[in-house]
C-alpha cells in the first residue's frame, strides 16, 4: 500500500497536527461470542427481524478480533500519526460489576503494536455500543 504524501505546503504539516484514521468497534471487531463478550445493545437490535436490511448484524463485522495486528500493520503503512479506536463495553464489562481480563487485553494488545509503531492512540469510550442489560 502506499503512503499518503502531503503537499509541501500544507498545513497539515505543522508538528502539532495530528493525522490519523478510525474505526467503531462495533462496526470491526466482530467475534460476538468470543473472549468473553457479552451481548451488546445493537446484537439484540439486529436480530430482530425487520430492523435491519437483510437481517445484517455485527457477529464477524471485518473480523478485526482476529485481524488486529494486520489492520494496525495496515493503518501503519498509511503513514498516519494515529489511530482512533472505540471500545466494545460488552467486551470490557460483559457483567455489571465484573471486568473481563481478556477483553482488557484485546484493547491493550491494539495499544501497545500502535505505540511499538509510533502511533498516538486517541480512545472514544462510548461510541453507540453497550451492554444489553
Amino acid at each position: 500500500m502506499e503512503q499518503f504524501q502531503l503537499p509541501l505546503g500544507s498545513k497539515m504539516r505543522d508538528p502539532q497536527f495530528v493525522f490519523g484514521v478510525a474505526t467503531s468497534s462495533y462496526q470491526i471487531e466482530g467475534a460476538t461470542k468470543e473472549g468473553g463478550r457479552c451481548d451488546s445493545i445493537w446484537d439484540t437490535f439486529c436480530r430482530q427481524p425487520g430492523k435491519v436490511d437483510n437481517g445484517d448484524n455485527g457477529d464477524i463485522a471485518c473480523d478485526h478480533y482476529h485481524l488486529w495486528e494486520q489492520d494496525i500493520e495496515m493503518i501503519h503503512s498509511l503513514g498516519v500519526d494515529a489511530y482512533r479506536l472505540s471500545i466494545a463495553w460488552p467486551r470490557i464489562l460483559p457483567e455489571e460489576d465484573a471486568v473481563n481480563a481478556q477483553g482488557l487485553a484485546f484493547y491493550e494488545r491494539i495499544i501497545d503494536k500502535c505505540h511499538a509503531l509510533g502511533m498516538k492512540v486517541y480512545v472514544t469510550l462510548y461510541h453507540w455500543i453497550y451492554l444489553n442489560i
